[in-house]
C-alpha cells in the first residue's frame, strides 16, 4: 500500500527539487555557461549563485509552505 496525503506529496516535491537542482548543475551545463561569449564578464559566478538561490529558496518553500496551516 502507498502512502498518501501531504506526506507523500511533500516528499514527491523534494524528489522534484532535487531532480531540477541536478538538472542546473549538471557539467554540460555549467560548461555552456562558462563558454558562453561576452565582453569581459564571466557569466559562470552569476549563474552558480543565482541556481544555488534558486534551489535554497524553493527549498525553504516546500518546508515552510504545510508548516504555516
Amino acid at each position: 500500500m502507498t502512502p498518501s496525503g501531504p506526506q507523500s506529496r511533500k516528499t514527491e516535491r523534494m524528489v522534484a527539487l532535487v531532480a531540477i537542482a541536478l538538472l542546473l548543475f549538471c557539467p554540460p551545463l555549467i560548461i555552456v555557461i562558462d563558454r558562453l561569449p561576452s565582453s569581459h564578464v564571466s557569466w559562470l559566478p552569476l549563474y552558480l549563485f543565482g541556481a544555488w538561490a534558486i534551489v535554497i529558496g524553493l527549498a525553504a518553500w516546500l518546508m515552510e509552505h504545510r508548516a504555516g496551516r
